[in-house]
């Protein structure tokens, strides 16, 4: 089977395939129920973009929104239940993945507003509100791993609530974010929560390091900068798995895995590639191991179960050569701490604009409904 199923041979050899999109209307058609049964989906993420694009297209949402103007909702209210009724949908449609694999998958991510991401307090708050709002065991709920973010995250991993970490881009920031989890469990622990209760993933982005390293290396217009194009975002995130290994090899993880703890697993984020020069399933084939998660945009995911290369492990023991693109890339002038600096300031703000976006198209469609009614 898994020789004619890439995506079989991908969740056999311990990928967990999720979906970097949800809609109302994916539910309704029956087409998650598909991807689950036929695509080995076990999870999906969401963000603002994807819902501000599910809301204007279709009908779908005409009902609760009519609703919620009825009684005159505020835009952000209606964002908030709209969004939340999606999610804790999605909990229920994965709820049996969850079970079947013992709580590790059959997980609904759902994001704390992206105007908080340098709150900590707000973040922590808003956190609290999503994971009793949804109300179900198999929710993460979405902190950016900014400077202010990473306390928050393990603030709410204290007080027993999943999360999924996101825009991690280098891997000083992901210690930082593995840290947060172990800070936070340690406290869940002191706190009196049941440690197997308590999962994460930390979501560490691909295509976006090579869209911003490239776009330096095409600048610079020398032969050495032209061969290191493209190597950068799987190094990064090679290496940000050897990071995890280590992490989770020490004496204070162990500690937390006897008391039940499981780890918190790397994320593959933003593995649609972007740009054509490269295979459509590269960010797929090179970041195959067992543990981690890879989401996909629902075009990648097609493109990998047509003709992904799934041919063993392509990450474990790489570190080496992984640090020779790094070190490679700053012998060519490429300030690599920039990059990083430049691509969570940008994921940050596009987030952010998404929001803003995703409050407009519930306010015309609130106004639209309230219109109707006159």
């Amino acid at each position: 089977m898994s020789s004619n199923d890439p995506l079989a041979a991908l969740s056999e050899a311990g990928v967990s395939i999720w979906l970097d999109d949800l809609s109302r209307d994916r539910m309704d058609s029956g087409s998650l129920d598909t991807l689950i049964r036929d695509r080995h989906l076990v999870g999906v993420t969401t963000n603002p973009t994807i819902f501000a694009g599910a809301l204007a297209k279709g009908t779908a949402y005409d009902e609760q929104v009519a609703e919620l103007a009825a009684r005159d909702a505020s835009v952000e209210t209606a964002v908030h239940e709209i969004t939340t009724s999606d999610v804790r949908r999605a909990c229920d449609v994965f709820r049996p993945t969850w079970e079947a694999t013992d709580r590790v998958d059959g997980r609904v991510s759902l994001e704390v507003d992206p105007r908080l991401a340098h709150d900590t307090a707000a973040t922590e708050a808003e956190a609290a509100a999503l994971w009793e709002a949804v109300d179900r065991p198999n929710l993460y709920i979405k902190i950016p791993a900014t400077v202010e973010g990473v306390p928050a995250i393990a603030r709410t991993l204290a007080a027993g609530i999943s999360v999924n970490v996101t825009l991690i881009f280098s891997v000083d920031r992901y210690r930082e974010v593995m840290d947060a989890y172990l800070e936070g469990l340690e406290q869940a622990k002191a706190n009196g929560h049941d440690l197997r209760s308590i999962t994460s993933v930390a979501s560490f982005f691909v295509s976006r390091v090579d869209s911003e390293v490239d776009k330096r290396l095409d600048a610079l217009g020398s032969p050495a900068a032209e061969a290191l194009r493209g190597k950068a975002a799987i190094a990064n995130a090679r290496l940000a798995f050897a990071a995890y290994e280590e992490v989770f090899g020490s004496e204070r993880w162990q500690a937390l895995a006897e008391e039940g703890a499981r780890p918190q697993r790397p994320l593959w984020a933003s593995t649609g590639v972007k740009d054509p020069a490269y295979s459509d399933t590269r960010y797929v084939d090179e970041l195959v191991t067992s543990g981690v998660v890879n989401t996909m945009p629902e075009k990648t995911l097609f493109a990998a179960a047509d003709h992904a290369t799934v041919a063993g492990d392509t990450v474990r023991g790489t570190g080496s050569a992984s640090q020779e693109v790094f070190d490679a890339l700053a012998r060519e002038g490429v300030d690599i701490d920039d990059v990083y600096v430049v691509l969570e300031n940008e994921g940050v703000a596009k987030f952010e604009k998404s929001w803003e976006e995703l409050l407009e198209t519930v306010s015309g469609q609130l106004t639209k409904a309230k219109d109707s009614t006159r």
